[in-house]
Order: C-alpha cells, then sequence, then structure tokens
C-alpha cells in the first residue's frame, strides 16, 4: 500500500532515490515528465490548442521545462510563461531543462501574458517545497494565472497550495492536478475542492524500497493492493463458507435501506442473508429480495451468524432495548450504519459494548454526532483517529475520498470512486458490501478495505454509462464487474 509522504519528505524520498537507483536527479526528472507527457497524450488534446506552460525557478519549474521540450516533440505549439526572474534564480536542474529547449519556444514574461479559452496553461510554478507566505509576486503570478479561463493542469499540486495544510492565501485553480506517485495531503481535503479539480496520480519509477525508510501513518489504497486481501475459494466451497449475513434495520417507510443493503450483501458474495425488520415489512423485503431470509421480533442466537450490519433504515425510536441486548450477546467485530450510527450518539454508553474492531460508517453529518464538531477536515480526521485508537474499533469517514482510520492509528485513504456516487443509498451498499466480507471470514481490517475499494470502484463503473443520473441500484449491478476488473475469482 502507497505511503502518503509529507512534503518535507518529498525532497528527501528524491534524493534517497537517486542514491539507491543510481539514476541522477535530472534523470529522475525526465522519467516524472514522461510520466505526465504519457497522461497528458491520452487526454487527446488537439494539436490545434496552443499549450502555455507556466514555469518558476524551482525543481517544479524544471518539470515544466521538461514538459515543454517533450510536447514539442509531439508537434505541440507550447509557450513558456516566465514565473523566474532570471536563469541565474533556476535549480540545477531547472537550468539545464532551460538550456535543452528547443528555440522554437517562445518564453514570455508576465507584461505580456494573453490568453485565449482555447488554450491549455500548464501550471508548474510552485511545488511542494512551498514553506511560508507567498511573497507579492508569486500572488501577483498565481491571480494572473487564475484569470485564464481554458484548460488549466497542475503539475504535483496547484501553485501555492501547501503540501500538508489549508490554504491560508491563494492559489491556482486547476482543473486537473497529475500527482506524482502519491496524493499529497492537501489534495485530499473537501476544502481543497475548487483549487485541485479532477485528482490523477500517476507513478514515476520511484523504487517501493525507497519508501521503507520514512515512518507515515497515512496510506493510500490503490487497484493493486486489492487482490492479495482477497480470500480464495475453492470448488468444494457451499453457501455456509460464504458466509451466514444478518442485516438489521428497515422501518416504514425507510424499508429501501435494507433492501440495498441486502442486495449489495448478496451481489458481493453472500452465501446466506438474513433481513431483521419489523413484522408488518416483512412481505415486502420477501418480495423485493427473494434470495433474502427474513426475521423479525427478538434475535435469538445471534451467534449464529458469521457477520451482522446494523442501522440502515432502523429509525431510533424504540430501538435501544434492543441494540443494547445484541451487543450484549455477539461478541463478534459488527458493521454499523446510518441509524446504529445515531443511536450510538444518544446513548454513549452503548460504544464501549461494541466488540473490539466493529466497524463504523459515518458520513460527516453522521460523525458530528458521534464523535464531535470538527472545524475543517484536517481536524477531522485527527478527530477520527483518535476515536479510533481510544474505542479500538475501525471508523470508516465517508467522502469524496473515504478514510479508513484503524485502532492502531493508521489510516488509509481510499482512491476509487466518483462524484456520481453522491446519491441517496450508496451508504447503504457500502454497509452491505462490507458486511458480506467480514461474513466470508476476512478480518475486518481486509473487509472494510475491500469493502470500501469495491465500492467505490462499481460506482466508477457505473457512472461510466449512467453520470449524474445514477442510483444505488447501480452501484449494486456493478459490483460484479469489479471482481472483472479487478480478476478476483
Amino acid at each position: 500500500m502507497q505511503k502518503i509522504l509529507s512534503g518535507v519528505q518529498v525532497k528527501e524520498l528524491d534524493a534517497l532515490h537517486v542514491k539507491m537507483s543510481g539514476q541522477e536527479s535530472h534523470e529522475m526528472m525526465e522519467s516524472a515528465c514522461m510520466s505526465f507527457i504519457n497522461w497528458f497524450l491520452a487526454q487527446d488534446f488537439s494539436l490545434e490548442r496552443n499549450i502555455l506552460i507556466a514555469v518558476g525557478g524551482g525543481n517544479n519549474g524544471g518539470d515544466g521545462l521538461a514538459i515543454a521540450r517533450l510536447l514539442t516533440g509531439h508537434s505541440y505549439k507550447v509557450s513558456l510563461l516566465q514565473c523566474f526572474e532570471s536563469q541565474d534564480s533556476l535549480s540545477a536542474d531547472a537550468l539545464l531543462n532551460f538550456k535543452k529547449l528547443p528555440t522554437s519556444i517562445p518564453v514570455i514574461g508576465i507584461e505580456k501574458w494573453g490568453f485565449s479559452p482555447d488554450d491549455v496553461l500548464i501550471d508548474s510554478f510552485l511545488g511542494v517545497g512551498l514553506k511560508g507566505e507567498l511573497r507579492p509576486n508569486a500572488i501577483r503570478i498565481i491571480n494572473k494565472i487564475n484569470e485564464f479561463e481554458g484548460t488549466v493542469i497542475s503539475v504535483d499540486i496547484p501553485s501555492g497550495l501547501p503540501s500538508d495544510d489549508l490554504l491560508s492565501e491563494v492559489a491556482v485553480r486547476a482543473d486537473f492536478t497529475v500527482s506524482f506517485e502519491f496524493p499529497k495531503l492537501s489534495l485530499l481535503l473537501p476544502e481543497h475542492a475548487e483549487f485541485v479539480g479532477e485528482l490523477v496520480v500517476i507513478k514515476i519509477g520511484i523504487l517501493p524500497t525507497t519508501y521503507a525508510e520514512f515512518n507515515t501513518g497515512l496510506f493510500y489504497l490503490e487497484g493493486p493492493d486489492i487482490a492479495p486481501l482477497h480470500k480464495v475459494f475453492n470448488r468444494f466451497s457451499y453457501k455456509g463458507d460464504m458466509g451466514k449475513v444478518l442485516l438489521v434495520g428497515g422501518s416504514p417507510g425507510k424499508m429501501g435501506a435494507l433492501i440495498l443493503c441486502a442486495k449489495s450483501a448478496l451481489r458481493t458474495g453472500s452465501g446466506l442473508v438474513t433481513c431483521h425488520m419489523e413484522d408488518s415489512e416483512r412481505y415486502i423485503i420477501q418480495t423485493a429480495v427473494p434470495e433474502a431470509m427474513a426475521s423479525w421480533g427478538l434475535i435469538p442466537n445471534p451467534e449464529f451468524y458469521d457477520a451482522v450490519g446494523i442501522g440502515p433504515g432502523w429509525g431510533t425510536e424504540n430501538r435501544e432495548r434492543l441494540f443494547r441486548q445484541f451487543l450484549q450477546d455477539f461478541s463478534k467485530p459488527i458493521v454499523i450504519d446510518a441509524d446504529g450510527l445515531n443511536l450510538l450518539a444518544r446513548y454513549r454508553d452503548l460504544v464501549s459494548l461494541l466488540p473490539k474492531n466493529s466497524i463504523l460508517t459515518p458520513h460527516i453529518g453522521e460523525f458530528t454526532r458521534l464523535v464531535g464538531a470538527a472545524n475543517n477536515h484536517l481536524q477531522r480526521l485527527e478527530m477520527a483517529k483518535v476515536f479510533a485508537v481510544e474505542n479500538q474499533l475501525i471508523l470508516v469517514l465517508k467522502g469524496a475520498n473515504t478514510v479508513v482510520s484503524f485502532p492502531d492509528g493508521r489510516q488509509v485513504v481510499n482512491s476509487s470512486g466518483t462524484k456520481y456516487m453522491a446519491t441517496g443509498g450508496s451508504g447503504d451498499v457500502l454497509t452491505g458490501m462490507i458486511t458480506s466480507y467480514l461474513g466470508m471470514g476476512y478480518t475486518p481490517e481486509n473487509a472494510v478495505l475491500c469493502g470500501v475499494y469495491h465500492h467505490g470502484l462499481a460506482g466508477e463503473i457505473a457512472s461510466q454509462t449512467k453520470r449524474r443520473s445514477m442510483v444505488a441500484s447501480d452501484i449494486i449491478e456493478a459490483i460484479p464487474a469489479t471482481y472483472l476488473h479487478l480478476n478476483i475469482s
């Protein structure tokens, strides 16, 4: 799993890679820029569009200079927007790439900058090494870039945005941010959405062993991480091996949440799914999900089940007694969402009754009720980590980049997902998926990591044909495609 390093550590990482690989630093820069070029070419920008590259004096500017040369080699019309004082102010690698520039590339001072909305502007002014307040001239340059109305692509990080903190001044508003190796922490904060645009992470050839030298509690979950987390079943496996799952939820007018949860558990691979609800609603579940069984009243012999998910559409009135009794009778980790979380927030002592390594899946509103209000997302992430450690629970903070906090203090940021998943019922689908994996015998950690990644990937696949018309049921129908996409048998 990819470590997410701080801005300070990035410079150390680059130096260590140069030492361990035998590459020169300018060769590493060339490799990074080639990766950027491969991404850029895949976007199929017309050769008729002018490419403007805003270049600073540091190594981020060196990237821009190399990109300018490489794009010219692909027949693009490139101009440099000069953001450095003189050649003497360039870093060593930036100067090397400046001297390699084809003479056909004009270098334009800020006084003569001119834009057309049809142009593409590549922001390679300031990088992750930014510290302290911006100088007046840097603010002037960023404001000038932000006057541009065409497509803006930031290299590694939008200029002016700090790597690990909240923005306090100005930053480039990018349509795409192409980050090297891993997303910098600030790129994952919702407060910075208007600056980051669409986040793209590309590999640039840094040796994986290089990361062993760095201590961090923050990780980035990507597709190649998922296959090793999955259990392997054989041809003699039967429905009992695939997990006996109990889903507690639903109430008059809110049975849809439980139906979505049950369907997603079945699509994820559960062998047997039982839905517990009020007896007046049992015909709804048996009609909508014929593969599921129904129960009502008390929950006899809860230890019969391999995994339990509680909360979707359950309501909070007259639920506390049943919830409390269940927690006293069931010792395995459980999954809690929606009204299950709201009950925990209302009856705080229930948290201490939760089996260790239970999985809580709040959105920001539920998180605020349960854990507390935060001034910003950085503070919220810290609160999530503290809550997980102190209570020895796994907390899944849902969002554009869902973050999983583990009892040992680690936090994992999920890379899959799409804005089109912001629709009612998406969370119920996730609850069913995580509970399904838990029922199959996955460890709580592997169940939650597989759940959040497959859930996001299903959303991506469904959105390819649905876009903003996507609903939660579309995510469920795309779950099988995630196994094909990741080659999971």
